[in-house]
């Protein structure tokens, strides 16, 4: 690879592992990731730890910081083809000069709509939090009915025309930096945030999925990560997405009638 190429790779290693060794740590939360994942129950059953801690505008920031950490750990690899591409594209055009440069600043863009996503994750817990939907402490879905309606409804998504759409553009590097080329900085900008609009609308249903088996499990944290980019980078994404599909709604409705 050459030398901008090297930059761009190590620039994205670099943030990841830090994303996820500040995730693993417990982004100043009381308690690690794993010391969350440890103590947590089945499905809908989480662990009782107390009373619900109030929302303070420090408490929410924290809240929000978490998610958006969490979000940089889990989806920065799976735009690193995309970026990577990005950054060979402009090595060998007019702004070969810039493509490090430009590079950061795409991913930039990329990562500013799963700040946004987090904002609005922050605001769905507070609020599930408030009815008594989610157990505060541990962050997880505090019933297994709710689980299975958040587990069938991410599956149906799967079968979805938008998810279908956006897992094209986003498996398909090539064909979205070819129809959405741009130049300069702000173009650089610009594409990353369509990108990651793309890829937003392709994986917000299956980062739902955080509340069902908790938002700090490290089993659900990289494995849904794993998943999202073995969505986009194996033959037949459209298959592998709705056989996935078929499998959370199955997993959901085993989890309604089981609490029957």
């Amino acid at each position: 690879m050459a030398r901008d190429t090297w930059v761009v790779a190590g620039a994205v290693t670099m943030i990841v592992l830090l994303a996820g060794l500040y995730t693993f740590s417990g982004v100043g939360m009381n308690m690690s990731a794993l010391d969350m994942t440890k103590m947590a129950g089945p499905i809908g059953e989480p662990m009782a730890m107390g009373g619900l801690q109030p929302w303070t505008l420090s408490a929410a920031l924290l809240i929000f910081l978490m998610w958006w950490v969490m979000m940089i750990a889990m989806m920065t690899p799976s735009a690193t083809p995309t970026l990577l591409l990005y950054t060979a594209l402009k090595r060998y055009g007019s702004e070969r000069a810039s493509a490090t440069k430009l590079s950061l600043i795409f991913l930039a863009g990329y990562l500013l709509i799963w700040g946004g996503f987090s904002l609005l994750a922050a605001g769905l817990q507070w609020g599930t939090e408030t009815l008594g939907f989610v157990d505060g402490p541990m962050m997880t879905l505090a019933s297994r009915p709710a689980a299975g309606v958040v587990l069938i409804l991410a599956g149906l998504f799967q079968f979805s025309a938008l998810k279908t759409a956006c897992l094209k553009q986003c498996s398909s590097p090539a064909d979205f930096l070819t129809r959405h080329r741009r130049t300069g900085g702000a173009g650089a900008l610009l594409m990353g945030m369509h990108h990651g609009a793309y890829c937003f609308g392709c994986c917000w249903a299956l980062m739902a999925l955080l509340f069902v088996g908790g938002i700090m499990n490290l089993y659900w944290i990289v494995g849904l990560a794993l998943y999202v980019l073995a969505e986009k980078i194996i033959p037949k994404p459209r298959f592998f997405a709705r056989l996935t599909g078929a499998l959370l709604i199955g997993w959901g409705l085993c989890c309604i009638f089981t609490s029957v």
